[in-house]
């Protein structure tokens, strides 16, 4: 009887290491899935463009894709303008910054090359505006709409390469 336990004892004991190795494996196999895995998102990740790279390689004449865009450009033209508003009202100086946008660094050198006659352009509009008007929402983003206009127009007439593609007030205080 003692001897039975005993190999019983022995059974059990040689059982649990069985587990215990089977753990062991099923441990060791998880984690080379999990670093294999790891291992090979990482050099997809770090692949990335490849394909696309390899494909403008191969025909280096290949246009991009039509919808790309040109970094903006931001002009400022400084100083800001200050300009006395016609009489009659409360309102009596306007004061403004005003930036442009384009794409065009050619544009970008013509509006810099030109920069006198756009201030000279922009300080009459300014000058011609109803400070009631200017006070609403509205009133300012016609008056941003007419700066474009008469910035791309004048830059037409010049023969200037583009147009200006947006207009910002930087700052917009009347007094």
């Amino acid at each position: 009887m003692a001897k039975k336990k005993a190999d019983e004892k022995l059974d059990l004991a040689l059982e649990e290491g069985k587990g215990s190795k089977k753990k062991l494996i099923i441990l060791i196999l998880a984690g080379v899935l999990l670093l294999g895995g790891g291992g090979a998102g990482v050099a997809w990740f770090l692949a990335g463009d490849d394909g696309q790279e390899q494909a403008e390689a191969e025909d280096p004449g290949a246009q991009p894709a039509a919808d790309t865009k040109a970094p903006a450009l931001y002009q400022a033209l400084d100083p800001v303008f200050v300009v006395n508003l016609p009489g009659g009202g409360r309102l009596k100086m306007l004061q403004i910054g005003v930036e442009v946008m384009a794409r065009d660094p050619l544009l970008i050198d013509f509006i810099k090359a030109n920069d006198p006659m756009i201030r000279n352009s922009l300080l009459n509009l300014f000058s011609a505006q109803d400070g009631k008007q200017l006070k609403s929402r509205e009133g300012k983003e016609k008056l941003q709409a007419d700066v474009l206009t008469s910035i791309n127009e004048l830059i037409a007439g010049q023969g200037g390469p583009g147009s200006v593609e947006a207009v910002y007030f930087t700052s917009f205080v009347m007094q």
